[in-house]
């Protein structure tokens, strides 16, 4: 069982989300989606990988203006129906 002093060191791991501008994202799907849904999901690079016997990843990375576009994007993915294996703010030059 954890305790609440557990829930509180884990939270001194997590850094704070600055929610005033653009930041770039990495998004990891299970499936394949398509280069030409780029326009649709705010531009953001999209690569899929064929893992074998494993269900194919895709991919998504680029610039996100706000929460209301980041939303946006994930609303997409979730109308395809494809389940999100990954969500991550990444910093310039990862």
């Amino acid at each position: 069982m954890i305790s609440v002093n557990d829930d509180v060191n884990l939270d001194k791991n997590l850094k704070d989300i600055d929610f005033g501008g653009p930041a770039s994202y990495r998004i990891v799907v299970q499936g394949v989606l398509e280069a030409a849904w780029s326009d649709r999901l705010a531009n953001m690079a999209i690569t899929t990988v064929d893992r074998g016997e494993g269900k194919p990843h895709t991919t998504l990375v680029g610039p996100i203006l706000d929460q209301a576009e980041l939303n946006g994007v994930l609303d997409t993915i979730y109308n395809l129906h494809l389940p999100i294996l990954q969500l991550e703010k990444v910093e310039d030059g990862d």
